[in-house]
């Protein structure tokens, strides 16, 4: 409905990957559900495991239990429609519909915090062994899970309310695969000035403040691990943060190229392209990571199939 020069939305068009041939599309189809698939099997078995195995009911594996929470979240919140485009091209999504989507991007607030929480809990573990299970004691890890949980309802609050309080006019296509604030925030008719200076700020804030608090940890590791006299304890202390470093360089390297970027150097698909590294190929990295780069999860994966299933599977 036109009020003068502005339209009141009821629904946008997600562009996704129109652009491109019918038959490439039909195979990022497949693709991003192989993905999907794998995703949240591999992190439900990981908070299957980290549940129900007494050996792994330490601090560590309680965050990396939320971390597999968090990427289930970022998955359901983004790929389904995602994959309803690229099959049914279906790219309409409902004004609210958006609205929710970005809203729920909340999860990706939480992983920030989250990632330095457990880069804090190996800096503990490494640095001061004998009062860790005194530190991390249940009641101080369950603080530290709804500390991280918590900064991205009212960010998203403000954020999500605020944007779409705006008049939109002209053309209703999302230039993405999913609501992401930028490409919105580009179809909106009015002076965006105050929410841009905010949105950046917020990022800033959000992004730096976790991604300093994960430096200054592992640099106070890697001082610990130099003091360690033999190789075989340097190895064992690093192997114990190895996966999480590993985790947190392909999040924030992903997130940093998407959000921190030049504009004259930010198209669109390139966008799109480094959105999908941290929203879809790192949720699904993470589970196989961890699995594979740590002897207690695979060890306790093989005793959760042996007690389901009867089988005994040695995971190399």
């Amino acid at each position: 409905m036109a009020e003068g020069n502005w339209t009141r939305v009821g629904e946008f068009i997600l562009m996704s990957f129109s652009s491109l041939p019918t038959e490439i599309q039909s195979l990022l189809f497949l693709t991003f559900l192989i993905i999907y698939l794998v995703t949240l099997l591999g992190n439900s078995l990981i908070i299957l495991v980290t549940l129900t195995d007494p050996m792994l009911h330490s601090p560590m594996y309680f965050f990396l239990r939320n971390l597999s929470f968090l990427e289930i979240g970022f998955n359901l919140v983004i790929v389904p429609k995602m994959l309803g485009t690229l099959l049914a091209r279906d790219t309409t999504i409902s004004f609210l519909g958006c609205a929710m989507q970005m809203y729920f991007f909340f999860f990706g607030v939480a992983e920030c915090v989250l990632l330095a929480t457990m880069a804090y809990d190996r800096y503990v573990a490494i640095c001061n062994p004998l009062h860790y299970p005194v530190i991390m004691n249940q009641k101080t890890r369950a603080k530290l899970a709804v500390a991280s949980w918590f900064p991205g309802f009212p960010i998203a609050t403000v954020q999500t309310t605020w944007l779409f309080s705006f008049p939109f006019c002209g053309t209703n296509k999302v230039n993405h695969f999913f609501c992401d604030s930028p490409p919105v925030l580009r179809l909106v008719c009015a002076d965006t000035a105050m929410f841009e200076i905010y949105a950046i700020v917020g990022t800033v804030l959000v992004v730096m403040i976790p991604c300093l608090l994960i430096l200054c940890s592992y640099l106070r590791i890697a001082a610990a691990i130099l003091k360690i006299p033999s190789a075989k304890g340097k190895h064992k202390a690093f192997s114990t943060c190895s996966s999480h470093l590993l985790v947190v360089s392909l999040f924030y390297v992903s997130l940093s190229l998407t959000y921190f970027r030049p504009k004259s150097n930010n198209s669109p698909e390139s966008k799109k392209l480094l959105s999908l590294s941290y929203t879809v190929v790192t949720p699904m990295l993470n589970p196989i990571i961890y699995s594979l780069r740590n002897n207690e999860v695979k060890n306790a994966l093989g005793r959760t199939f042996h007690k389901a299933f009867g089988l005994r599977i040695c995971i190399p």
